[in-house]
C-alpha cells in the first residue's frame, strides 16, 4: 500500500490502515516536510536513516537549515495499538493547511510517508 486518504477524527486523530501498522510497531515521527506538508516517519527509520543525516558538520548552513526544518514542532509518539491511531498536533496541522476533521492524504515517499490535506494533493 502506497497511498490512504482518511478524515481526523474530533481529537485530531489520524488511523493507519491495518495493513500498514506493523511499519510504526517502534513508534512514529511526524516533522515538517520540505514543503506545506509534513513527514511521517516509523521511529526505527528516523534513528536510522534520518538522524544520522542531520548530524553533519556542525558548520554546513544545508545541515543547520535541515535541522530546524525536521525539528521544529518534531512530534515522538506510539501508535494507539487498539485503533491503530496517532495524533496530530495542532501546530503541525496549520503548517501543512490540515483542517480540524479535515481529510488528509497519506503517500509513501520511500522509507516515510508524506501527508498533506485531501484539497492540496
Amino acid at each position: 500500500m502506497d497511498y490512504f486518504e482518511r478524515k481526523l477524527d474530533d481529537k485530531r486523530r489520524l488511523t493507519i490502515p491495518v495493513e500498514l501498522r506493523h511499519e510504526f510497531l517502534s513508534g512514529v515521527v511526524v516533522t515538517r516536510g520540505f514543503q506545506q506538508y509534513l513527514h511521517l516517519y516509523p521511529k526505527d527509520v528516523w534513528d536510522r536513516l534520518v538522524e544520522p543525516e542531520l548530524q553533519g558538520s556542525i558548520l554546513d548552513e544545508k545541515t543547520a537549515d535541515l535541522n530546524v526544518q525536521f525539528r521544529m514542532g518534531k512530534s515522538d509518539s506510539e501508535l494507539d495499538q487498539k485503533q491503530g491511531r496517532i495524533t496530530l498536533e495542532q501546530h503541525l496541522m496549520d503548517y501543512a493547511g490540515i483542517a480540524a476533521k479535515g481529510a488528509v492524504v497519506a503517500v509513501r515517499a520511500g522509507k516515510y510517508w508524506r501527508l498533506q490535506a485531501a484539497q492540496a494533493a
